[in-house]
Parts: structure tokens; C-alpha cells; sequence
């Protein structure tokens, strides 16, 4: 992200944790109980079952692996046929608009083809559904991330507001934006491609109760094609981009031995900044002998830069909490873009990375700035219509980077296809 944005919510975060440490006697918003860490695997959305997968156990693992099995035997002789290529967005906030601006223009490049599997987190939990469904959505993405302001994103609270509330800002006008698009007949279209096409889409939340990361079936949801969940499909990106201490978390009612608990769901960029699948499911699919298609390709958009952003730090306890916190964001997409890496040279996929480049220096003024976004979605476009040049390889693998001040250098050895 732009400097100044990646800096402002983490000082925001910082103040909101700082004086609420200093506020631990006051009273909380209630809330149901928490499903217990036990009886996590076994809870179930009422008349929504089976629509998510905790990825950190090997239970959930196989959960997801099983209904790969189940939707590719339901479509017979179409079953693991072609080529595969698969999408990772990640998170970034408003500078989502590099990733909007870089399928339009894929699109329009004429290359881009159609994916079987689509994840999102955060912002790219936002992209992702419209990603999947294809270029027709291609007008709204560029709608979304080129003419959106901060009204139509929060409401900012006051800090003593924020405190005493779940969040800094209140994100009904983000749930608000959700639903004008996402309705019945968009699930419709999304459930006929996971369960004619067997095509997945996969968005991931945080449990913050339980500390982990969740895997939503997308697909799985839209088929089920009830008002409910609609309505759970919504909740489901509005969780993923729930920034904590900034946006308030997202509850979710399950039941478990016909007992109603709660669990909270925040930011998938809690846990991860992008995601593809485990790696132990590649695994389990090898061990259960389960065909591959031949040719697969794994395609990571990074709505974020690489290089590391130089910024004189005020020597103040605000201003260096949040720029730690900066730093372990940026790390942790680093982090997140080797492990997927690992998961491709392992499981024999091509690997496309694409982010924001260094040379990208337009000012950012404030939170989802419209002029920024502008700037940004054309930036992406533009390198998309003239063939993105995806890096085969993730930052610093193959070559080394050199800093200047807040400018990277990528030395000859670059990878990036040419």
C-alpha cells in the first residue's frame, strides 16, 4: 500500500489498543458465547452445513479435499479435464483498485482466461466473487474501485465512541455496497459454475475466538440458493474485510447440540494476506491417488507493493507502534507469497505473481481517495493491456533488491517473464 495509507489505520489500531488497555475494567458488548475450542469442527450455520473449512486442522483439510472428490465425480467425463489456472487476490484496501484495474485490462489484452479456482482475502474477498463470474463484471469492478468514496466504505466514531463500541468506524455502507450487487441472481450464476462447471471460490475470514483462519465454500453457499444464504454470502466478504479495532467484527450464529454460540470473525488479513489452498490438501490428493490436470497455473495478484517503503518515524509511542505494525503486514505478504510459492514448485504449478511496482507514486490523501484509486486502477490496466510482465518467482528468490531511500532496484537478474 501507499505509505501514508499502510501507516494511518495501524496508528489508528495502535491509539484503540493503547487506551483501551488503559479502559480493561469497563464493561463489553454482549455477545453469545463462544462456540467452544472442542466443538469447533462440529458446529453448523443452520441450514447451512458444511460450507467451511478450518484450514488448520487436518479434519478440515480433508473436509475440502472430500467435496473436491464429491463435485468432480458429480460432473463425470468433465471431471479434471483441461488446462486449470487459478486466481489469488490478496488484501490492500483501497489499493485493491491495482487488481480491478488489471483484470479489466487483462481482459481487454485478450489472455485472460477463465478460472477454476478464485480465493480472496480482504479487499481481494470483495474482487473475488465478480473475478470468478468473469469479464461481464468487468464494468462494475472498474465502478467499484474508481468511484467509491469513504462514505460509501465506514462511518467514522469518535475514539471514546470506538472504544466503547466494536470498532473505530461503522461498516454498514461497505454492507450496504455489498448488497447492491450481490443478490439472488448473482448466487444464482455462481452456484450453476461450482456445480455444472465444478469452479471454486473460496473466501477467507479469521476466527479471532479461536485464532484461526477459516476457508468459506462460496460456491457451496450460492447452491443452496435460500434467503439465509444470501445473506451469509454477504456477512462472509464483509467479515473478510473487517479490519479489526478499525471495522467492527462479524458475528456468526452456529448451533451445536441445538444450542445457539457466536463465533467472531474479522479480517482474513488477521491470518493471511493471500491464500491458494493447504498444502496438505495437494498432499492428501496425491496420497488418495486423485487425477491432476496436466497444465496448472497459479495466478497472485498483490493489491500491495513489494519493496519497503522508507518513512522518517517520529520518535513518539503512536507513531513507532504503528509503524511496527506496518512492518509485520508487509512481512507477513512476503511470508504468505513464499509459502505459496513452496505449494507450487511442489505441486508442479506455474507461478504468476503480479503487485504494485515502485514506480507507482501517485499521492495518497486519505482512505479510499478516489483520485488515488483512479490513478492506481489505470496503472494496473495499463500494464495489463500491453501483457503484464507476471514475475515467475516470489521477491528476492532469484535476485536480490538494493534500497535507495524509499526507491527498490531490481538488479538484471530480475526473473519477471519478458
Amino acid at each position: 500500500m501507499n505509505s501514508t495509507y499502510r501507516t494511518s489505520l495501524p496508528l489508528r489500531f495502535a491509539a484503540f489498543v493503547l487506551v483501551a488497555l488503559s479502559l480493561i475494567g469497563c464493561s463489553a458488548l454482549e455477545r453469545k458465547s463462544a462456540v467452544p475450542a472442542q466443538s469447533l469442527a462440529k458446529a453448523q450455520i443452520a441450514g447451512l452445513p458444511s460450507v467451511r473449512y478450518l484450514i488448520s486442522t487436518q479434519a478440515g483439510v480433508d473436509a475440502m479435499v472430500n467435496d473436491v472428490i464429491a463435485l468432480e465425480k458429480s460432473r463425470g467425463k468433465n471431471a479434471f479435464t483441461g488446462d486449470a489456472n487459478y486466481l489469488a487476490l490478496s488484501g490492500g484496501g483501497d489499493d485493491g483498485a491495482f487488481g480491478a484495474g488489471l483484470l479489466v485490462g487483462w481482459t481487454k489484452q485478450g489472455s485472460r482466461p477463465s478460472f477454476n479456482l478464485v480465493t480472496g482475502i480482504s479487499t481481494g474477498a470483495l474482487i473475488a466473487p465478480f473475478a470468478y463470474l468473469g469479464k461481464d463484471y468487468d464494468p462494475l469492478l472498474q465502478e467499484v474501485y474508481t468511484t467509491i468514496k469513504p462514505k460509501d466504505v465506514y462511518i467514522e466514531r469518535s475514539i471514546l465512541s470506538g472504544i466503547f463500541s466494536d470498532g473505530l468506524a461503522d461498516s454498514s455502507p461497505l454492507y450496504q455496497l455489498i448488497s447492491k450487487y450481490v443478490d439472488a441472481n448473482f448466487l444464482k450464476k455462481i452456484a450453476y459454475e461450482y456445480d455444472t462447471n465444478g469452479r471454486w471460490l473460496l473466501i477467507g475470514t479469521t476466527n479471532i475466538d479461536a485464532g484461526q483462519p477459516v476457508i468459506w465454500n462460496m460456491g457451496r453457499i450460492a447452491s443452496i440458493g435460500t434467503p439465509a444464504s444470501l445473506e451469509l454470502f454477504r456477512r462472509i466478504m464483509l467479515a473478510s474485510a473487517s479490519i479489526p479495532g478499525a471495522f467492527p467484527p462479524v458475528m456468526f450464529d452456529f448451533l451445536l447440540d441445538e444450542q445457539v454460540f457466536q463465533e467472531m470473525h474479522v479480517d482474513g488479513g488477521a491470518s493471511t494476506q493471500v491464500f491458494l489452498y493447504p498444502a496438505s490438501a495437494a498432499i492428501k490428493a496425491k496420497e488418495l491417488g486423485i487425477q491432476r490436470r496436466a497444465n496448472r497455473q497459479v495466478f497472485i495478484i498483490r493489491n500491495s507493493r513489494l519493496d519497503p517503503r522508507w518513512n522518517e518515524t517520529e520518535r513518539r509511542t503512536l507513531s513507532v507502534a504503528g509503524r511496527a505494525i506496518s512492518q509485520l503486514i508487509q512481512t507477513q505478504g512476503i511470508g504468505d507469497l513464499y509459502r505459496i510459492y513452496n505449494t507450487a514448485i511442489n505441486d508442479q504449478l506455474g507461478f504468476n505473481l503480479a503487485y504494485i511496482g515502485s514506480d507507482f507514486n501517485e499521492p495518497h490523501n486519505e482512505e479510499f481517495d478516489t483520485k488515488y484509486m483512479n490513478a492506481l486502477f489505470q496503472y494496473g490496466y495499463a500494464q495489463a493491456i500491453k501483457g503484464y510482465p507476471w514475475s515467475k518467482h516470489p521477491p528476492g528468490f532469484m535476485n536480490a533488491f538494493d534500497t535507495d531511500g524509499a526507491k527498490m532496484i531490481i538488479k538484471k537478474t530480475d526473473t519477471r517473464s519478458k
